[in-house]
């Protein structure tokens, strides 16, 4: 059935097809057994090589790293293709990538984890610090995992209930629209006081609410009343007083003290009036938890995150510090304390969250730093024995540079196309032009920092500023960007070392 209106409800709706697709309920396990995941069928048809290829759509060059995550991707899909005896023995072996900041590292990552359809974090080890000194410790990352885990899960259940939510939105906003008429005499006596054999007839005043109730369905259907304003009942979470909370640091515990509280002060409710295209997605979510079972959300949540859960652990360097160097003072006084924490978490233990534990033996962590100052082997020894893989990733050419502008389904070039687009303009890039912006960008990276394919942002976000304040302009409907005229805009920043340094 087709919908009109504004939010999720306008549009076709979602129904069993999707999980259908997805391949739901093929497999029933045993409370806390791994629990294959719902796109496992699809992920299955991936071969290594396969990895690759839709790693190339969006990221250019760099094959030994796409090599080792895809090995690592396929080899959790062959762990669910044997006993269950060994099956648990089978660790995966985490990943460490090396190479300059802006080649590809971390995109690496999270288009593998959109491939596998798993849970997957980005969390940066240099925003660690060890325990007992303020700031995050190093579990907050499981328990991000496991929220979005979640979040994930939930989002798929939601598809299972989402028709049948939708139906009693409807029925909802109907009763707010016209409240329920008072119920019939459920039977009438005849003249000589016996019941009467035939089912009692609606009374007019029925009648006139059931169609007119049939009217409201056609025209909410239609979305011909999505301004008109009804009242709702909007439920919202008490919170704890500011100053319970004043005294503590913003940390992980403290922020779990404050849900907990949250959680055990009785919910307020309150009565808003609003339109209903507005109130239609309040009662959608008010439906969605009533219809969905989120302990079995949880339960699956965790098995996902345990079993295919990715963490991904950017600058790891920063917690190195290089042999020989002072740390008894400066910022270098808890990097060992953090490289002893991260040890238990990667190797394999069990992490307490809000849900409940979960184990890390079986998640997935790749870890990357540029690695300019210190080195890998300036880890602990027992750290880096927990990174068995390690890939160095080379620093990116002019030729990558000029792919990386046109080659991704993702292109910088693609990008700025679309957006003109949205103001009917048309941008076009001479193949000439395309080559001087790699020959700037590598030559910048030369003489100031490397910052990789970053600085093609830098170089094209100044030579199109006049180009986008100026449009939309009736007068320019297509723009052409030749090599001249790359080299004329961007001239004068290349010729002041100090322009150079501070705007590319």
């Amino acid at each position: 059935m087709t919908r009109a209106g504004g939010g999720r409800h306008g549009g076709a709706r979602l129904g069993s097809g999707s999980a259908q697709k997805r391949g739901r309920g093929k497999r029933q396990t045993p409370a806390r057994e791994p629990v294959r995941p719902d796109d496992q069928e699809e992920v299955a048809e991936l071969t290594p090589r396969e990895v690759v290829a839709e790693l190339d759509k969006y990221v250019i060059g760099q094959a030994a790293a796409k090599k080792a995550v895809a090995i690592a991707l396929r080899n959790r899909w062959r762990r669910w293709r044997i006993d269950d005896e060994i099956r648990e023995e089978i660790l995966p072996a985490n990943i460490i990538l090396i190479g300059p900041t802006g080649v590809g590292k971390t995109e690496i990552a999270r288009r593998l984890a959109r491939l596998a359809q798993a849970p997957f974090v980005k969390v940066e080890a240099s925003k660690f610090t060890e325990v007992g000194y303020v700031g995050r410790d190093v579990e907050s990352m499981v328990r991000d995992l496991v929220e979005l885990a979640i979040n994930m899960v939930r989002e798929e259940h939601t598809d299972d209930v989402e028709d049948e939510a939708w139906d009693r939105v409807d029925e909802r906003l109907l009763d707010l629209l016209l409240p329920p008429g008072p119920a019939e005499a459920p039977e009438q006596k005849s003249a000589k006081g016996a019941k009467s054999t035939r089912a009692a007839k609606p009374g007019p005043v029925a009648r006139r609410l059931a169609a007119t109730r049939a009217k409201l369905r056609r025209q909410l259907l239609k979305g011909e009343l999505e301004e008109r304003v009804v009242e709702v009942e909007v439920q919202s979470r008490a919170t704890p007083p500011p100053e319970m909370m004043s005294h503590l640091p913003l940390d992980d515990v403290e922020q779990g003290l404050s849900e907990f509280l949250a959680e055990s002060l009785p919910p307020r409710r309150k009565r808003r009036k609003i339109a209903i295209a507005e109130a239609r997605e309040i009662l959608f979510q008010d439906e969605v938890s009533k219809l969905l079972d989120m302990d079995k959300v949880i339960a699956e949540a965790l098995d996902r995150a345990e079993n295919t859960g990715i963490v991904f652990l950017d600058e790891i360097d920063k917690v190195a510090a290089p042999k020989g160097e002072n740390r008894q003072g400066g910022p270098d006084v808890s990097r060992e304390g953090v490289q002893r924490d991260l040890l238990p978490i990667v190797e394999g233990t069990n992490v307490p969250t809000r849900y409940g534990m979960i184990k890390t033996d079986h998640v997935l962590f790749i870890a990357s730093g540029a690695f300019h100052q210190a080195k890998p082997s300036d880890l602990l020894p027992e750290l880096q024995g927990r990174f068995p893989i390690r890939v160095e990733l080379a620093s990116l050419t002019e030729d990558d540079f000029v792919r990386i502008l046109t080659e991704p389904a993702n292109a910088l070039l693609k990008q700025y196309k679309a957006l003109l687009k949205a103001d009917d303009c048309q941008i076009v890039f001479d193949p000439a032009a395309v080559r001087e912006i790699a020959a700037i960008a590598t030559r910048v990276n030369a003489s100031a920092e490397n910052i990789g394919a970053r600085r093609l942002h830098t170089v094209l976000s100044t030579l199109l500023e006049d180009v986008l304040f100026e449009v939309p302009n009736p007068r320019r409907k297509t723009v052409r960007i030749t090599r001249e005229e790359v080299r004329r805009r961007l001239a004068p920043v290349l010729k002041d070392p100090d322009l150079t340094r501070y705007i590319l």
